[in-house]
């Protein structure tokens, strides 16, 4: 192996259909426990309609810049280049490191934020197109319309760099459901007819088409959540460790650990890759990866409104209490819309489950001003436990209804 090309080795004996993580991919997932750390902490305190804006926008540009090198690792596997992904992994660190300057308005954290980003696009794009390789799964990942917007917000100031930045995103999400794979291709022999260095090489051939490996992705997708509800518990303990402990303060605790404990078993035990009542291989990736920043987004919102609820026993904010309510509305939102596409399920739950899921957190939202803090919480793990139990109580009937028929 030479020092100018190197790449992460692979165990012999594991295939690339029933690989894991790898020990640099596990390290490259190490950023982003630091990033969600960085961008659920803008919604401490009393967060505002600004706030939020903020939230998303810098969540889904992290999120991003995650997965393009997630997904390149997947499809790579022993090709992956070390140096490559290390590179996008300082890069992360350094978005990672801007977001609160991001969020006070600095110019500068702003402008190095955006850098940042722009650079580990271009790291994303210059890796699939040495590969020669188009990704199907998702092809924002090497394309880079929706990376000129943020190359343009380097000159610009706020508000407009934000809106630039949003535009850059949306761009992505439009070149991700639009772009066939064979406008990929030709998109890709289109900017090799311009690469004098591509034009010498003359016998490479037309790039070929990649998938990601399912099984890998999903456990890749499954960590990043799993990195989420970890934030939930961290956030939990910092706001514990600073109060006085009481007898208050241990059942906020408690029904913290019981709700963050029950999404982990609906995005895991009852879901898959993170992501609730999702089934493996019924969902295109173009599908179910925004289905998991959308949920990976929800609860990290609901991470951070949990440690404001440890700060404030009494009674919430109304600005936490919304937050805390519809990050769960949100997740099962989305719930919903992971069962509603795939074939076969049963209508019946969708209102016996989902809608109740979604609604009652709003009406508690609404109405839950005069409401304890410990009680809030408590109603929500039993709204998060209810999918759960009419799941098993619909599988026992199920059984029962087998063995009298057999």
């Amino acid at each position: 192996m030479s020092d100018d090309d190197t790449t992460a080795p692979a165990p012999q004996e594991t295939s690339e259909e029933n690989r894991h993580a790898s020990w640099l991919e596990l390290f490259f997932d190490l950023v982003a426990v630091a990033g969600v750390a960085q961008i659920a902490h803008l919604l401490h305190g009393v967060p505002d309609i600004s706030d939020l804006g903020m939230y998303a926008l810098l969540f889904l540009a992290f999120w991003t810049a995650w997965i393009v090198f997630t997904l390149y690792a997947n499809v790579a596997y022993e090709n992956t280049h070390v140096r490559t992904v290390l590179a996008a992994m300082f890069g992360m660190a350094v978005m990672a490191a801007a977001v609160p300057g991001v969020h006070e308005g600095d110019d500068q954290h702003a402008r190095v934020f955006a850098l940042a980003y722009v650079l580990i696009r271009g790291l994303a794009s210059r890796a699939w197109q040495h590969r020669r390789q188009i990704l199907v799964d998702w092809p924002a990942a090497q394309m880079s319309l929706g990376v000129i917007p943020w190359i343009v917000s380097l000159w610009a100031h706020d508000p407009l760099r934000h809106w630039l930045w949003a535009l850059g995103i949306a761009l992505d999400l439009y070149v991700t459901f639009a772009v066939s794979a064979r406008d990929l291709v030709e998109h890709q022999e289109a900017r090799e007819r311009h690469d004098d260095r591509t034009a010498r090489r003359g016998s490479a051939g037309r790039p070929s088409l990649a998938r990601s490996q399912t099984e890998h992705l999903s456990e890749r997708l499954g960590l990043f959540v799993l990195i989420v509800l970890g934030e939930g518990v961290a956030q939990v303990v910092a706001a514990l460790s600073d109060a006085e402990w009481d007898k208050q303060l241990y059942m906020v605790a408690v029904a913290a650990f019981f709700l963050l404990a029950t999404l982990w078993a609906l995005s895991f035990e009852h879901g898959y890759a993170g992501v609730p009542h999702l089934t493996a291989g019924v969902l295109p990736s173009r599908a179910g990866l925004p289905l998991h920043c959308f949920v990976s987004g929800c609860l990290a919102a609901l991470a951070a409104a949990l440690g404001a609820a440890a700060e404030h026993l009494e009674t919430l904010p109304d600005a936490t209490r919304w937050l805390l309510c519809s990050s769960l509305a949100g997740y099962f939102l989305l719930s919903g819309l992971a069962w509603l596409g795939q074939a076969g399920r049963e209508q019946r739950w969708l209102l016996s489950v989902a809608l109740p899921c979604c609604v009652l957190p709003l009406l508690l939202a609404v109405f839950g001003a005069h409401v304890r803090t410990v009680t809030v919480v408590w109603l929500l793990v039993l709204i998060t436990l209810w999918p759960i139990l009419y799941e098993r109580r619909a599988t026992k009937s199920s059984k029962e209804a087998v063995r009298a028929t057999a």
